[in-house]
Formats: structure tokens, sequence, C-alpha cells
């Protein structure tokens, strides 16, 4: 009888961990530390034109406030939010 009671009790744990895993899962936009963490490959705390993408490297110059070729913590954090559009294939 324990064994019939614990086998149920682990496939019900088993079912709601599939099922939260087959929701999707909302993502937003990285927060500033996820950004270093995955972008500042020299881990000097800041980002150069050729570690950063997407969005940054596009509006790089604009990011880049004090003009000294790269990109802090702060600028990044006070960068405008892309629209979250993706740009139209041709």
């Amino acid at each position: 009888m324990l064994i019939g009671v614990t086998t149920i009790a682990i496939m019900a744990v088993s079912c709601k961990s599939q099922q939260a895993s087959s929701e999707p899962a909302k993502q937003g936009p990285p927060s500033v530390d996820a950004i270093f963490t995955k972008m500042d490959s020299n881990k000097d705390g800041l980002l150069s034109k050729t570690e950063v993408n997407g969005p940054l490297k596009e509006k790089f110059t604009e990011i880049d406030t004090n003009k000294d070729g790269f990109l802090s913590k702060e600028e990044v954090k006070k960068a405008p939010k892309p629209s979250g559009k993706r740009p139209q294939r041709q």
C-alpha cells in the first residue's frame, strides 16, 4: 500500500512539473547585468563595439554618451529601449 501511495505522489509531482515546463516562458528585455555577463568577453566592466551585437551595436554611438568608445553599465541603463519590432526581411 505504501508503494502505491508513493507511486501516485511521484506521478502527481511529475505531471505538475511537465505542465509548468510546457507553458511558454514570458520573456522581457534582459537586465543590464545579464547583458554584461553575456557580452563583456574580456570582463573589464565595459562593452566595446566589437563585443556587442543587435540594438546595442546599431545604436552604439548614440548610447556612448561620453564618447570614450565603450559602453558602461550606466550608459546601457540610460539607453533608449528597443521598440521590440523586428525588421522585416526582404
